[in-house]
Order: structure tokens, then C-alpha cells, then sequence
């Protein structure tokens, strides 16, 4: 069993107001949606305030919410997000959100038991945008294996070893 978790956060711009009647129907499914999170194999912990949401968190712009999670793998969080009642809202996402021009979502390996800070995703985010996936950021496309899983040392981030090696 690995020691490490996957963090995940991913942004979406609104189109309107979450109060609005445009976002309505967006609203209407949140809790469904994050108790199906919450109950999937491999979910560790998400982002929320005392109601038990996340949307009203804007840590980094007014008209961004913000997901992130923490799940056991990859695997994990890949059957919540595109083999679960959640592919239904993901099919959605352009009726209530922005397309973005940057990537609006990140994975990364945190130690297990830690929980991920605003500030740790945002770094990670900007991080995968300037420099592409690498081990320390990186996106479903191109995910890299637990710092401690079978051959991760031959995906080591080059960002994060001395020069001098």
C-alpha cells in the first residue's frame, strides 16, 4: 500500500451568479454529486465549509469555484469522474462554466494524511501550466506514479533535484 495520496483541484469560471436561476440546475445536483464522491472506493477528503460545499471558497478569483479532493490513486479518482453519475455533470460543465484557455485541473502526490492547502493547489496548477506534466503536477493525460510505486524514480521531476546531480 502506498504511503502517498492523490490530490486533485480543478477550477471552473461561471457564467452567472451560483444564486442565479442560470446555475439552478448546477446547484440542484451538488449534494448528490459530492455524497457520490464521498462514498466512491479510494475517496480520502474534499474541500467544503460548514454547509458541506465548496462554492461559496473563492481562493482564487470572485467567478472561480474551486474542487479539490484527495483519493487513495488515480484509478480511484478516474472511475468518480468518468464512470459514475459525476459523467453526467462533466458533460454539462459548458451550459454553466467558461471555457478556459489555461488547464483548469491538476493532480499531484501528497504524503498520506496530508491535506492540501489553497495555496499547495495553486502552485501545482501554475505549476503543470508553465512547465507541463511532470511528476510534481501533472493531469490524467499524463500521470505519474506515487513517489514510492515500482519505477518512480525513472519519473523523477527534474524541477525538484539539484542541478549539480
Amino acid at each position: 500500500m502506498s504511503l502517498y495520496h492523490l490530490a486533485q483541484l480543478n477550477i471552473a469560471r461561471l457564467k452567472a451568479p451560483m444564486d442565479s436561476p442560470f446555475m439552478a440546475d448546477f446547484v440542484a445536483n451538488l449534494d448528490r454529486i459530492n455524497a457520490l464522491a464521498e462514498n466512491s472506493p479510494g475517496f480520502v477528503w474534499r474541500l467544503k465549509d460548514d454547509s458541506g460545499d465548496a462554492t461559496a471558497l473563492r481562493p482564487f478569483e470572485d467567478d472561480i469555484i474551486v474542487n479539490m479532493s484527495v483519493w487513495t490513486d488515480v484509478a480511484a479518482l478516474s472511475d468518480y469522474a468518468f464512470k459514475s453519475a459525476h459523467v453526467e455533470i462533466l458533460r454539462r460543465r459548458r451550459e454553466w462554466f467558461d471555457r478556459m484557455e489555461d488547464a483548469y485541473m491538476v493532480l499531484w502526490w501528497v504524503p498520506a494524511g496530508h491535506i492540501p492547502t489553497a495555496a499547495e493547489a495553486r502552485e501545482r496548477l501554475e505549476h503543470l501550466r508553465q512547465h507541463g506534466a511532470t511528476p510534481h503536477a501533472f493531469s490524467f493525460r499524463q500521470a505519474y506514479p506515487a513517489p514510492d510505486a515500482p519505477g518512480a524514480d525513472q519519473a523523477r521531476d527534474e524541477s525538484e533535484t539539484c542541478p549539480a546531480e
